[in-house]
């Protein structure tokens, strides 16, 4: 592998080994040693048999996941801080944010997506390495358009995938149908999709969509999920990052009672390891505030819908969900961010000053993704 002493007395499988346990920082500087430990540890394989170790191991910390945020004061800044089973909060990184116009939309594997907010230019960095791609420009540019996007990790291929859905968004009024865009890492390129939905029942033909509910799409068992609409018919859209087929996957029977309660809010989410569906409702008599918690325990089976619900002291609006089921929601009166348990009822106020942009990940992890890769930038300007 390499001239060093150390390799003269080591067989090369041990070195591997050695190094795949290395953090990012050390391995950055070893690629500097010879030609030879820079293609290994630029490669390919690589990077995947170190991500997997790292992944391991983070799998095995015993807290509560992570938030990821951007400061409101210092723009430049993300920060990353565990959120510990105690419900207590410990940074562990600051890093140099090169994109203050950027919105968080996804975290996978040490790489963020970062689209920018105002020029439709989308980001992927990976801070570790303090490494981005700026990625080409895709083919919707209207400023009319609303965008949802969501990142995907493509084990198969160890690959990573961005989709995007665009749409326009007016109550009441005939829009086009909404259209997909899906960006994929390995050949650095954008294709474009006709979201053409397989319907469950199969009663009906392939259907479009007209708008999606939410800006951010779920990944979780191999797919990106979000809240859609198509002529008054409310579903899961699924997009599944194999076959980069979209599908439908039913909401529960009327999981809120129109007539007797006003919709608040409501949010996709794997609540302990299924999907979810997170419903916050108001009723209209009494003004009672409601938490409603749908899990489908068995993933695609509209049978398998489960429901509780909780009282609610406030109006909330929910963003996330933690591994052990509290939920992550915002208030607004005055305006904080607080963790809820729905077996205890107990609220804590997440004590994060001046926090922006925020996306909770339930493993945090640094890695090598970007650095063997074409067209990518060290250069940190926006």
């Amino acid at each position: 592998m390499c001239q060093p002493l150390l390799s003269q007395s080591v067989p090369d499988e041990l070195v591997y080994d050695i190094l795949t346990r290395l953090p990012v920082k050390s391995l950055i500087r070893f690629s500097c040693v010879c030609k030879s430990w820079n293609s290994t540890i630029t490669s390919l394989n690589f990077i995947k048999a170190h991500l997997d170790r790292a992944k391991s191991l983070s799998n095995n910390n015993n807290n509560n996941g992570y938030l990821l945020y951007k400061s409101q004061v210092e723009n430049h800044s993300l920060f990353a801080t565990v959120y510990n089973s105690n419900r207590t909060l410990t940074p562990i990184a600051r890093f140099q944010n090169p994109f203050p116009e950027g919105w968080i939309v996804g975290f996978c594997n040490g790489l963020f997506c970062m689209p920018n907010k105002y020029n439709h230019v989308v980001y992927l960095w990976n801070p570790s390495i303090r490494k981005f791609k700026r990625l080409l420009p895709s083919y919707f540019t209207d400023p009319f358009h609303t965008e949802a996007f969501g990142l995907a990790y493509h084990y198969q291929n160890n690959d990573y995938k961005i989709l995007k859905l665009i749409y326009e968004y007016s109550p009441g009024e005939k829009v086009p149908p909404a259209e997909a865009e899906v960006y994929t890492l390995s050949t650095d390129s954008w294709r474009r999709f006709v979201i053409s939905v397989e319907y469950s029942s199969g009663s009906r033909p392939n259907g479009s969509v007209d708008y999606i509910e939410d800006l951010r799409c779920l990944f979780f068992n191999g797919a990106l999920h979000s809240i859609a609409c198509s002529q008054d018919h409310k579903f899961i859209l699924s997009f599944d990052v194999n076959d980069e087929r979209f599908r439908e996957i039913l909401l529960p029977q009327n999981y809120y009672l129109d007539g007797y309660f006003r919709l608040l809010s409501e949010g996709l989410a794997v609540f302990k390891g299924s999907l979810a569906l997170i419903v916050f409702t108001e009723g209209l008599a009494d003004k009672s505030k409601i938490c409603h918690i749908w899990v489908m325990k068995e993933y695609g089976a509209v049978k398998s819908w489960t429901k509780k619900s909780v009282l609610m002291k406030d109006a909330a609006r929910f963003f996330d969900c933690t591994v052990n089921g509290e939920l992550l929601i915002c208030k607004f009166r005055p305006f904080q961010r607080l963790s809820f348990d729905p077996e205890s009822l107990n609220e804590e106020i997440l004590r994060i000053s001046n926090a922006g942009s925020m996306i909770y990940a339930a493993n945090f992890v640094e890695s090598l993704v970007l650095l063997d890769g074409i067209n990518i930038s060290s250069k940190y300007r926006n």
